[in-house]
């Protein structure tokens, strides 16, 4: 299906247009640094993924956002990071300040000329409303963990966003769904019968960094390494 035939597209927040591994790696470092420890990037990060992972089974269907205190307890436990209120509360609270990928704005725009964009973001509304800020307010509507009561890769979640757009009459060969998480959404969301357009933000780095490796990796319909990349094949379909 070319991309142009699509009139909705579906987003990933976290990951995928806001760069929540430098937001991370920019709260812990210089905790580390005060601990007296020096700790590479995808160290900390492989420790946050880890930790996130576990807090999904064990916090099933929360926010991630509520699963920041014991995912920051279990790194701090690995990393060697101060275990204080003001440290744990603070790693919830450095959210505002994550910031977008250096394209996600100006392709945002871009986008929005052609298609109906909807937010799916396994945060909270508090968290998102940053986001959304960050980003330049660019969404027709938003589906939170919050609003569902429960979050990514849960079907459910799915399914509650689809019928909310489907009282506009959006079908699902509408639906093209953007994302960075091959575990979160990309796996699931081609399971489900949408078309997957994967933004691969780690491209030429090892591993699956801050996110939950997934059991395998999903072929995408689309595959770009940044959200420019698709914005500019919109383009070009025109």
């Amino acid at each position: 299906m070319a991309l142009n035939e699509y009139t909705i597209l579906t987003f990933d927040v976290v990951g995928t247009l806001i760069d929540f591994e430098q937001g991370i790696v920019d709260y812990i470092r210089p905790l580390a640094l005060q601990a007296g420890h020096e700790i590479d990037d995808e160290t900390i990060l492989l420790s946050y993924g880890k930790a996130e992972a576990v807090q999904h089974e064990e916090m099933a269907g929360q926010p991630f956002t509520r699963m920041m205190p014991p995912v920051y307890r279990a790194m701090a436990q690995e990393l060697g990071l101060p275990v204080t209120p003001d440290a744990i509360e603070g790693f919830r609270l450095s959210i505002p300040h994550w910031p977008a990928f250096p394209d996600s704005i100006a392709a945002l725009k871009r986008l929005r000329r052609s298609f109906r964009l909807v937010a799916m973001t396994n945060s909270d509304n508090w968290a998102l409303n940053h986001f959304s800020r960050t980003l330049g307010e660019p969404f027709d509507d938003t589906v939170t963990a919050e609003d569902v009561g429960t979050c990514k890769p849960d079907p459910q979640f799915f399914a509650y966003a689809r019928g909310r757009q489907s009282t506009l009459g959006y079908r699902l060969e509408n639906y093209l769904h953007v994302a960075q998480s091959q575990y979160h959404d990309i796996g699931v969301a081609k399971h489900l019968g949408y078309d997957v357009c994967w933004i691969e933000r780690r491209q030429g780095k090892k591993g699956f960094g801050g996110t939950p490796e997934p059991r395998e990796v999903t072929r995408p319909d689309y595959h770009f390494k940044d959200l420019a990349g698709l914005a500019a094949a919109v383009d070009g379909n025109r």
